[in-house]
């Protein structure tokens, strides 16, 4: 597998992170450089650290993993993405740095990081060094996902109020997606 083969891999699992930032940023008023490193440590991190357990994982568990592995992602990104439209519904100001809690963050880094896991799994059987793919895939997503959250908050700034309930809905959609995408494709 080549370079270049490896960069689209990376940009097409460094989606769901990217969707994902952009409804991050669409809640912030007033983006940082930090949040910007945040989501992509997060995100890039857990983007890198996937591929490497499923390559390690191998065939052995490669059937159970391929089986449940969009339920997993679709269940995360629904509980993260309804609690962000109930919380704005009910006018519960946490403060903006809440959303960036360990806890918060580290479900989202897993739910948008499942299928690099699977990635992985498959990596295992071809002629790929996993190491410079998982550092591919990492630096990829991290970029990816700290523009995203820019752009998330310049449209937020636009968007008001309604921007918790774009960004709860963006991140159930993506769970949709992921689902369908394994159902039907």
């Amino acid at each position: 597998m080549g370079i270049v083969e490896l960069l689209l891999i990376a940009v097409g699992l460094a989606m769901d992170a990217f969707a994902v930032s952009v409804g991050k940023g669409l809640t912030l008023r007033n983006v940082t450089p930090r949040h910007g490193l945040l989501v992509g440590v997060w995100f890039g991190g857990f983007q890198a650290l996937m591929p490497i357990i499923g390559y390690l994982l191998g065939t052995s568990f490669s059937s159970i993993v391929e089986s449940v592995d969009h339920w997993i992602a679709f269940g995360l990104l629904m509980l993260i993405g309804l609690n962000m439209i109930r919380e704005t519904l009910s006018g519960d100001e946490e403060g903006h740095s809440a959303d960036f809690g360990f806890k918060h963050m580290l479900l989202m880094a897993i739910a948008t990081s499942i299928d690099a896991l699977a990635v992985g799994i498959s990596m295992a059987f071809l002629n790929v060094s996993i190491w410079v793919a998982a550092l591919i895939i990492g630096v990829v997503t991290f970029i990816i996902s700290a523009v995203g959250i820019h752009l998330g908050a310049r449209f937020g700034s636009r968007i008001g109020t309604k921007a918790g309930i774009i960004g709860g809905v963006i991140l159930i959609a993506i769970g949709v997606k992921i689902v369908i995408e394994h159902i039907y494709f």
